[in-house]
């Protein structure tokens, strides 16, 4: 198909009328050498309301398109990517329009299935490829140590009812177990709202943009910026070889706890190899008050630092 003409498209009235939009729109937009914005709002308003309508195949067949596109609809990536991992695949081995964020809350929702294909991205951040690791060696150690022969008949009840993980029908309950385990430790572990304020947003996404690049000086000017206080306050809490000072400079802006780990990884990735180190982020960033972050923010300001006793959480970064 040469043009891009939507309205040509979704004008025709043939049989399964919904699965032949849904693959001609992904086919003619992934024909186009550079999309324009236009074009690709166009092409997620006609392919998103189709989504819940289509088939499995077409969902499989518009993924794996859509995965050598240099252009992406982003939010229909998205979309797809949420799929079980039979579809989404292609997507999370290849899709350029999976941020590391994206990629973070898929591992955390999907599971195993998700996290051993997104290990499979060429290029992957390292922080998300040993997570990636970190969690196959401790489901694989869960399941041969909790895995017991079920049923057939349950066996089956068990595999349809968890999604991206086929492969561990014969060991659905344990295979289960370990799901839970892993979202237990990926979930927010406080009610700490993030800033979800359009100012808000803007500051977490230039934190976050600043943290993947490895731009430490950046990261800490749009920080000191946003505490009101100036850089050079900032860059001597920096100095500090654990990660503490910078849980209270999170916990002060009140970030939600999945994105703290998220930047505190980035900022400290050599820290986070294991399952337990972010299970001690999330408890150490849980256990912080707004009222300790701001106290001991400010007392980043006085001159006389050794004066200031050290916090129980900070001496033991």
């Amino acid at each position: 198909m040469s043009s891009f003409d939507f309205l040509q498209i979704t004008a025709r009235n043939e049989a399964n009328r919904a699965d032949r939009l849904f693959r001609a729109a992904v086919s003619a937009f992934c024909s186009l050498p550079r999309p324009s914005r236009r074009e690709i709002a166009q092409l997620e308003d006609l392919a998103l309301p189709l989504f819940d309508q289509v088939s499995v195949e077409s969902k499989r067949y518009v993924a794996a398109a859509l995965s050598e596109c240099a252009y992406p609809p982003a939010a229909l990536v998205r979309k797809l990517a949420e799929e079980s991992v039979d579809i989404a695949a292609p997507l999370l081995i290849r899709s350029n329009a999976l941020t590391d964020i994206d990629l973070l809350a898929l591992i955390s929702r999907q599971g195993l299935g998700h996290a051993r294909a997104i290990g499979r991205r060429p290029n992957l951040n390292p922080v998300i490829a040993r997570l990636v690791g970190v969690l196959e060696s401790k489901v694989v150690s869960l399941l041969n140590r909790e895995a017991e022969p079920l049923p057939t008949g349950q066996v089956d009840a068990v595999s349809k009812g968890v999604t991206g993980d086929a492969a561990y029908g014969a060991q659905g309950q344990a295979a289960e177990n370990a799901r839970r385990y892993l979202r237990a430790v990926m979930r927010p572990a406080t009610t700490a709202t993030s800033l979800t304020t359009p100012a808000g947003a803007a500051l977490y996404a230039r934190l976050r943009e600043a943290a993947l690049k490895g731009h430490a000086t950046s990261f800490q000017a749009i920080l000191a910026d946003a505490l009101g206080t100036d850089f050079a306050t900032v860059h001597e809490a920096g100095d500090d070889p654990s990660y503490a000072w910078l849980l209270d400079a999170l916990r002060l802006l009140e970030i939600s706890d999945e994105k703290a780990f998220l930047v505190t990884a980035a900022i400290y990735p050599s820290l986070f190899g294991t399952l337990q180190a972010i299970q001690l982020f999330l408890l150490r960033y849980a256990a912080i008050s707004r009222e300790e972050a701001q106290k001991r923010i400010r007392n980043w300001r006085s001159r006389d630092r050794l004066d200031v006793a050290p916090h129980d959480h900070r001496a033991a970064g």
